[in-house]
């Protein structure tokens, strides 16, 4: 994406996609925003491609290429990008640049290069901070947590001072103030025009820098180390543990910490153990299993797996054993079989992480976990019969829990074996299982075949949704907030774009709304992100009230299982004769009527 004052934004801002694109495709008008025709790209007798007048893109339905006027000049044109943008220069008239014009790649290449050493240099200064007396709590904790010197020496673990300028004094002497601004390691007094102090945004935190496949420092991972008591101390102290944000150079979602060090002994070993945290994965590594890496987070990403696929299929997955590490356990493992990876998962005992089992068991004890990891299915099953009690009610909803989980199994044979133990593990009939499992697979093809024909499935209220995440206007000050409470409530339909679009503008900066398809997202969900904002028919942006009908409507399913399961408390408050908790309940079946009435209005209007 050009930015602004280069040449190529300049030609991007005076560029008319329709203009430009109908000199090579005879484009017809389909809407108040919309031009369509035959795709250039692919062989059609019917027009798929069409060309987004406000939004400045283009998508094709048929082969699902989409991008902008540079990237459709360098497809058709078979150019690099600088051609692509003098082509385009040159039939508008723009003058080119006296000097001689500098390929982008060239100009990337250039500015990666100075983050890079930008981030050598901090990491060296985080290292020599950790060796300051202002640093003997850090080496303290790193100390408690069983880290020595030599171990803190090979992962390059370091310090940020208090000061939110002793880093930026540094710095500031060996490079320029855009490529310290792009860096994401500081912060402004005033955000929004980035005009005032700019001071570190890692401060009194221990240090984890990240590295590229190459080894190469990219980001840093911070943990704080001051304890706060009150919540105006936390709320000042910041997260426990902060992360750099998406830079030229840093995609959190295409990282995967430590597999600099781990990629050979992956390769060699054929398989991987992925933990969560930074000190689990050292702790793993230095206890002589060094081929272990770190999500960095709670769940895998698609690019993650991808990434981790290229050097072995194999994996023992050993999240955290709380809530939030089972639920990531679950995500990431739905990935993982889609991929085909041949999984394993650790489980161990309640209170204990990776790093802190190691500790306290000892490296032989955590070896003989890995060596006795469970199949990832066996894992599920179990998790399965510890959530659902063994009544006919339970058993439904273990059924129901497990069957996604099977649809993802590629080979149909493996699927039919699952469902076999599946139904002797639930005491259940197989030939039960295999009907619902055959009816779920029916359902789920539609549900592809929909998916295929791109969103047209979706409600009008769901589009409206996703056009307002993108609005300018007045509707885009709260939908946010709003729909991610629905979302919060709710479970839409899976590959639905809001979570992962709501991720993508919360990373952005606010001038992404003129350019949705630059946001980062998978090209699936750009694809069905071009596809949403192609099939609107009008051009004007949502308004405040047709949004809050839209989440009103989005709402509706929750709103009726919640009366679903309030009717019969109901009717056993009044067969008890408690009356005080009759008239609660009426009250609450009241507002949720009167709730669902708002929203099946809101799902009927146009």
């Amino acid at each position: 994406m050009p930015n602004p004052g280069d040449f190529a934004y300049t030609v991007k801002q005076q560029a008319d996609i329709v203009r430009i694109i109908g000199e090579y495709v005879k484009l017809k008008k389909s809407g108040a925003q919309n031009f369509s025709g035959l795709c250039p790209f692919h062989d059609e007798k019917s027009p798929s491609f069409s060309v987004h007048a406000t939004k400045q893109f283009y998508h094709c339905f048929g082969c699902g290429v989409s991008g902008d006027v540079f990237s459709f000049v360098q497809k058709i044109e078979n150019v690099t990008f600088p051609e692509a943008v003098r082509s385009i220069a040159t039939k508008l008239n723009i003058p080119l640049p006296k000097q001689q014009f500098s390929p982008q790649e060239a100009k990337e290449a250039s500015q990666r290069g100075k983050l890079l050493d930008l981030h050598e240099s901090a990491c060296t200064f985080f290292q020599q901070q950790l060796k300051t007396p202002a640093a003997a709590g850090a080496r303290e904790y790193l100390t408690s947590r069983g880290l020595t010197d030599a171990v803190i020496e090979q992962f390059r673990i370091g310090y940020a001072p208090d000061s939110g300028f002793l880093l930026r004094d540094k710095l500031k002497a060996e490079f320029d103030e855009g490529t310290l601004k792009q860096s994401g390691l500081f912060s402004w007094k005033d955000e929004e025009g980035g005009t005032g102090a700019m001071y570190s945004k890692f401060r009194n935190r221990i240090i984890f820098p990240i590295s590229s496949e190459q080894g190469k420092v990219i980001a840093f991972g911070g943990r704080i180390l001051a304890s706060a008591s009150t919540a105006a101390e936390k709320d000042k102290a910041g997260p426990k543990y902060l992360n750099s944000p998406e830079t030229p150079i840093y995609s959190k979602g295409r990282v995967l910490y430590n597999l600099d060090k781990a990629r050979e002994a992956i390769r060699k070993l054929d398989y991987s153990i992925v933990v969560e945290g930074y000190l689990d994965c050292i702790s793993v590594f230095t206890a002589g299993m060094h081929n272990v890496i770190a999500s960095s987070g709670t769940a895998f990403g698609e690019a993650q797996v991808k990434l981790l696929g290229r050097y072995s299929k194999n994996i023992v997955v050993n999240f955290d054993p709380d809530t939030a590490g089972a639920a990531a356990t679950e995500r990431s493992l739905a990935m993982l079989v889609e991929e085909d990876f041949n999984i394993k998962v650790i489980t161990l005992e309640p209170g204990l992480d990776p790093d802190l089992f190691i500790r306290k068991r000892g490296v032989e004890a955590y070896q003989a976990e890995v060596r006795n990891s469970r199949k990832y299915f066996h894992y599920l099953i179990d998790r399965a019969l510890a959530q659902f009690p063994k009544t006919p009610e339970g058993k439904v909803k273990a059924m129901n829990f497990l069957l996604p989980h099977i649809h993802r199994v590629p080979s149909r044979i493996a699927r039919d074996e699952l469902a076999s133990e599946v139904a002797q593990r639930l005491s259940i009939d197989s030939a039960v299982l295999r009907q619902e499992l055959k009816s779920a697979a029916t359902t789920r093809s539609k549900t592809i075949s929909a998916t295929a024909q791109g969103p047209a499935s979706l409600s009008p209220a769901e589009k409206v949704l996703v056009r307002s995440l993108l609005a300018t206007g007045p509707s885009n000050a709260s939908v946010r907030d709003n729909l991610v409470n629905v979302l919060t409530e709710e479970r839409p339909q899976e590959g639905w774009i809001a979570q992962p679009l709501l991720d993508a503008l919360a990373a952005a900066e606010p001038s992404s709304l003129a350019e949705p398809l630059a946001l980062p997202l998978e090209d699936s969900q750009r694809k069905f992100l071009a596809e949403v904002l192609m099939q609107s028919e009008d051009g004007d942006e949502p308004t405040a009230e047709t949004v809050r009908l839209a989440l009103a409507a989005l709402r509706r399913p929750h709103l009726e299982r919640k009366l679903q399961h309030l009717q019969p408390q109901i009717d056993e408050a009044g067969r008890r004769g408690d009356s005080f908790k009759l008239a609660q309940l009426s009250a609450e079946k009241l507002k949720l009527k009167r709730a669902l009435d708002e929203s099946m209005r809101a799902a009927q209007a146009k």
